[in-house]
């Protein structure tokens, strides 16, 4: 393996005790909720106290981990090894219900019923932008002030960039601090008659052209939740702000989950960028589904090159194409001198032009001891063409692999090689774990 990086070893980063926070990021469908899952299972099993928080719609942690649901509660994983004394915990986020939550908890009761009850209120925290990306900044900043676990893992929201909830509390401070919330805001300030004078003159245009839009009460509507809610935006941005140096302080590691593709190193290599540019500590990249094979000396052109020859021997051989017979007799096969020679593929020499022999066998005798007789030569041309393209995946993989350490040099990384086919319970999780701690596909 050409490539070389220096190597993230995920054991002694789960077993410090000064790690409170692992954030795994990446762009969409490179595994982000399989890795933090294998993370935080493999974390409780050596002995820490985990709760993984995922943000993935698809619901497949709940799954892997045996769980009927995850919701906004944590909720402890059962059939993991406590023997350490570590525990699992899962859950995940429930936009809505956290965005209620601070309502609930940071506004006085009339106001809070008042809040939930608004239209535009409920429009903004089911699904407005950066909502959600703000709300895990916020689940996760409750979740560390609570000290139950001594290990946070999150798995980011799937945004098309995987980084958006870095800069969701600086959206939300612009929105807050905006001239439009500022102009909704005055006549509440003003109060009275004079205020809402003031809202129908400085907003009559506009008004009239949202309500072909929207609809009569939309204004009402925002005024009556600015109005609400304006004891409380302070709030919003002192705890956006407070969780913002806690992903830049020690104890916290930021994961960049990507694939071997190029445009997912291409993604990955901006998280990496941005991350240093936020000053945000990276503990190193997770390269999942990396390809290997254990015959990597076979090359893809030798594999192809030996591929024709068999199909050439199938097709010039006396009665190809026919049904293979249940048993084959040297005189069925012919003399071995009129076949086509054929290449030893395992250690690259040429099989004898005159004899056919290779490995100390005739290839009649090699014929004769498969029962289905000449059928044999297909079959192992079409294993070769497999074999061929997965060392062509191998390669485009190592030449991506090779152009990100090229430009990032020092990021360590872990290679997590690709499993035969999809993580849906705890033993699968472990597997993607161990290959984690390996941090090297076993053949490469």
């Amino acid at each position: 393996m050409s490539w070389q990086a220096p190597l993230l070893d995920i054991d002694p980063l789960l077993d410090d005790r000064e790690t409170r926070i692992i954030l795994c990021c990446g762009s969409g469908g490179v595994g982000k909720t399989t890795t933090a899952a294998a993370l935080g299972l493999r974390a409780a099993e050596r002995g820490r106290t985990v709760v993984v928080l995922t943000i993935d719609p698809a619901r497949r942690l709940a799954q892997s981990m045996g769980l009927t649901e995850l919701d906004n509660t944590p909720r402890r994983v059962d059939g993991i090894d406590e023997s350490a004394g570590g525990q699992l915990h899962a859950m995940m986020l429930d936009m809505k219900r956290t965005f209620d939550d601070i309502v609930v908890q940071h506004a006085e009761p009339e106001r809070a019923q008042a809040i939930l009850e608004n239209p535009f209120y409920q429009s903004l925290s089911a699904g407005f932008a950066g909502t959600q990306e703000y709300m895990a900044m916020e689940k996760l900043g409750q979740l560390r002030a609570r000290d139950e676990w001594d290990l946070i893992i999150v798995d980011t929201p799937p945004s098309r960039s995987a980084l958006d909830f870095l800069d969701a509390p600086k959206r939300l401070g612009s929105f807050l601090d905006g001239k439009f919330i500022k102009l909704l805001m005055a006549p509440a300030k003003a109060g009275g008659r004079a205020g809402m004078k003031f809202l129908n003159v400085g907003l009559s245009m506009m008004t009239g052209a949202l309500n072909k839009v929207v609809g009569a009460h939309l204004l009402r509507d925002v005024q009556t939740f600015v109005a609400a809610m304006d004891t409380m935006f302070g709030g919003f941005r002192k705890r956006a702000d407070a969780t913002y140096r806690l992903l830049q302080a020690p104890g916290t590691a930021f994961l960049v989950v990507a694939a071997p593709e190029r445009d997912a190193l291409r993604e990955a290599s901006y998280f990496v960028e941005r991350l240093a540019a936020e000053r945000m500590p990276l503990a190193g990249l997770v390269l999942n589904r990396v390809h290997a094979s254990g015959a990597a000396r076979l090359t893809a052109e030798r594999a192809l090159a030996a591929a024709e020859a068999l199909e050439d021997l199938a097709a010039e051989w006396p009665g190809a194409g026919d049904p293979a017979p249940s048993t084959v007799t040297a005189a069925e096969v012919g003399d071995p001198v009129d076949c086509p020679a054929v290449e030893n593929l395992t250690d690259g020499r040429i099989a004898d032009h005159v004899t056919g022999k290779t490995e100390g066998k005739t290839f009649t005798e090699e014929i004769l001891a498969e029962p289905d007789g000449l059928a044999a030569e297909s079959l192992a041309a079409g294993l070769l063409r497999l074999h061929a393209e997965r060392m062509q995946v191998v390669a485009r993989e190592g030449r991506t692999r090779e152009r990100f350490a090229l430009v990032h040099p020092d990021v360590p990384v872990a290679e997590v090689a690709a499993l035969p086919g999809d993580v849906h319970d705890l033993e699968g999780l472990r597997a993607v774990g161990e290959r984690l701690a390996n941090g090297q596909p076993a053949a490469a």
